[in-house]
């Protein structure tokens, strides 16, 4: 791994037999002789697991809208990012409940989220540290339950760059739209069309780490070709999105993107398969 400047976050794919329930298990690491580092976090349509080293695991709700924390120097963070619509089995409770919370494992899994905790702390390296807790993830999934297939096919329809949208979902997955939407609710803690505009703002993001890697401004291209090639109807609609979504204008928040993950961010596990998704429309190498 490359040596730390300031701050780095990166991810990696999870182990094959997860790949089904996880989309990324990720470090964020914070220099010891860094400032304290300003973390934007966005909504995803996920929930994740996560424990800075040392401290206790909590459990990340869905968002629907920014947080804004900050990292002390020499901070460790591990986590492990659950696909959207997984999240009842790890948790343990309904998503919902946890929507735009972050919630101390332990009010959900007593002492076992202790324990969890201490192994993270007792691990060697970070990367080791972060794959307890995937090895969490698999104990959970081995006990019961796992994901609704038939929300996994609605969060599949739903991704960037699919040709359904969210009317078309009950004729297409043969459920009333009532039913749709509360087994959505249910499995993500999201309503479809929130979800929706979460996974299309993703697609967003995965552009603009695209042309990071490239080498190239997210926005060099212009805030109107990029709003066009995420999917978004126009530049105003793109800004409204990005307001809600981020806190701040389109430009702002990609110059921000550009700043802090030009340097040390490797986000290629969560974005590389929605550009692969879009590959018939525009070949891509991530």
């Amino acid at each position: 791994m490359a040596p730390i400047v300031d701050q780095s976050y990166r991810e990696r794919a999870p182990a094959p037999a997860l790949a089904g329930v996880l989309s990324a298990v990720w470090i964020q690491r914070v220099a010891p002789d860094a400032p304290p580092y300003i973390h934007r976090t966005v909504p995803n349509g996920s929930v994740e697991l996560a424990c800075r080293v040392g401290a206790g695991a909590v459990l990340v709700g869905p968002r629907t809208g920014p947080d804004v924390s900050v990292l002390a120097p020499g901070s460790v963070v591990v986590g492990a990012r659950l696909r959207p619509g997984v999240g009842p089995f790890l948790v343990g409770a309904p998503p919902a409940e946890l929507s735009d919370r972050v919630v101390a494992a332990g009010e959900l899994w007593g002492p076992a989220a202790a324990a969890l905790g201490e192994r993270v702390a007792a691990a060697e390296t970070p990367e080791l540290a972060a794959a307890v807790l995937e090895q969490q993830v698999a104990r959970r999934l081995a006990a019961g339950g796992g994901p609704d297939p038939l929300v996994a096919e609605a969060v599949r329809r739903l991704m960037p760059w699919q040709d359904d949208d969210v009317g078309s979902l009950p004729e297409q997955l043969w459920i009333s739209e009532r039913q749709l939407r509360r087994r959505v609710h249910e499995a993500a803690g999201l309503g479809p069309k929130t979800l929706h505009r979460i996974l299309r703002f993703q697609g967003l993001l995965a552009l603009a780490q695209l042309a990071l890697h490239r080498g190239h401004a997210p926005i060099a291209g212009g805030l109107g070709r990029l709003a066009a090639e995420a999917g978004y109807a126009d530049q105003s609609h793109l800004a409204r999105e990005c307001r809600r979504l981020t806190g701040l204008s389109p430009r702002r928040f990609l110059s921000e993107i550009e700043e802090k993950c030009g340097h040390g961010h490797d986000h290629t596990a969560s974005f590389a398969p929605l550009l692969r998704s879009r590959a018939p429309r525009m070949a891509v190498s991530f």
